[in-house]
């Protein structure tokens, strides 16, 4: 099965700083891809940041230079840092692997998600 469990949102001043984490448990699966994806109400979920497997990177235009997304293979543990924080970057921050298990294909798996508000 897969879990994955984030933490370190909350609430921050702008111009502000925030790391989110995200454990991820997938035994069995092998992860293509790990990313952070965001939603605010009435939206649909948008990519902020992703990491694949080899090791690339991409960002969404509203976030690039501020933020950074890593990894930790020993933690299996993937990072959202996020600097210069803005009043619009407020919203639900969730975690996605895409994993492929023999004969389970390729899906995408999620976390539950930790609010990020950006608020003086």
């Amino acid at each position: 099965q897969v879990q994955l469990v984030e933490s370190g949102g909350g609430l921050v001043q702008p111009g502000g700083s925030l790391r989110l984490s995200c454990i991820i448990s997938a035994s069995g699966f092998s992860i293509h891809a790990m990313g952070w994806y965001r939603q605010t109400p009435g939206k649909q979920r948008e990519l902020v940041a992703r990491i694949t497997s080899g090791g690339s990177t991409n960002y969404a235009d509203s976030v690039k230079g501020r933020f950074t997304i890593s990894r930790d293979s020993a933690k299996n543990t993937v990072y959202l840092q996020m600097n210069s924080l803005k009043p619009e970057d407020t919203a639900i921050y969730y975690c996605n692997i895409v994993a492929v298990r023999l004969g389970w294909g390729q899906n995408d798996y999620w976390g539950q998600g930790t609010q990020v508000t950006v608020s003086a």
